[in-house]
């Protein structure tokens, strides 16, 4: 049950600024999100991707540069299993990067992937016939009804021009609903609403969307 993070600006932003919150909501998180974390982001018009097996705020994030969109996993690994910097987030391929957070229960699809989190992101790329939305939709739909159980499933996917969310939740409504901040200039989605900020907005139960 790990965190998320997505940023987008039309004019570039220090990405050390957002990644020093989103390293305390991880800190201060009732659950452990020091199993390794991983963000890409935008340079000179191409993905750029980075992982680390420390958590997060261990990490030196001086390191980045300035960018206009950024996306940020940090992972709480599930039942300690699995803990190898090649298992985390994003996933990605030429055009989309993926986040995933949430525990599912019985799931009933074969799709490739070293872990389920990767698995639902190339079972939902099956769908992708130009329109990630429908895709997404899609592929959340299918997942659940294969799905004996369903504890959460929040998922960002991004592309260089669009961002996709869907989140789904049976249980703990106040840590898995997602919140988002947006005005003229600037979107960011996040596990968490950012400290001592007003004007976020809670992302509803049971949605699936582009913003």
């Amino acid at each position: 049950m790990c965190r998320l993070l997505f940023v987008e600006s039309t004019t570039e932003f220090k990405i050390e600024d957002h990644l020093n919150i989103f390293a305390g909501i991880c800190k201060n998180s009732k659950e452990f999100q020091g199993h390794g974390w991983g963000c890409s982001y935008l340079q000179n018009g191409n993905w750029e991707h980075y992982k680390n097996i420390s958590p997060i705020w261990e990490d030196n994030l001086t390191q980045f540069p300035s960018s206009t969109r950024l996306i940020v996993h940090a992972r709480s690994a599930f039942q300690d299993k699995d803990i190898r910097v090649e298992n985390n987030m994003p996933f990605y391929d030429d055009e989309n990067i993926f986040i995933f957070n949430g525990e599912l229960h019985g799931v009933k699809i074969k799709a490739e992937g070293r872990i389920g989190a990767e698995k639902i992101f190339n079972f939902i790329k099956r769908f992708d016939n130009g329109d990630m939305n429908n895709a997404l939709s899609k592929g959340v739909e299918i997942i659940i009804k294969r799905s004996d159980y369903v504890k959460a499933m929040n998922i960002i996917i991004a592309n260089k021009d669009q961002v996709f969310v869907s989140s789904n939740f049976n249980e703990e409504e106040e840590y898995f609903t997602m919140s988002y901040k947006k005005d003229d200039d600037q979107l960011i989605i996040c596990s968490v609403p950012y400290p001592n900020e007003n004007g976020w907005i809670k992302i509803e139960n049971n949605f699936t969307g582009v913003f």
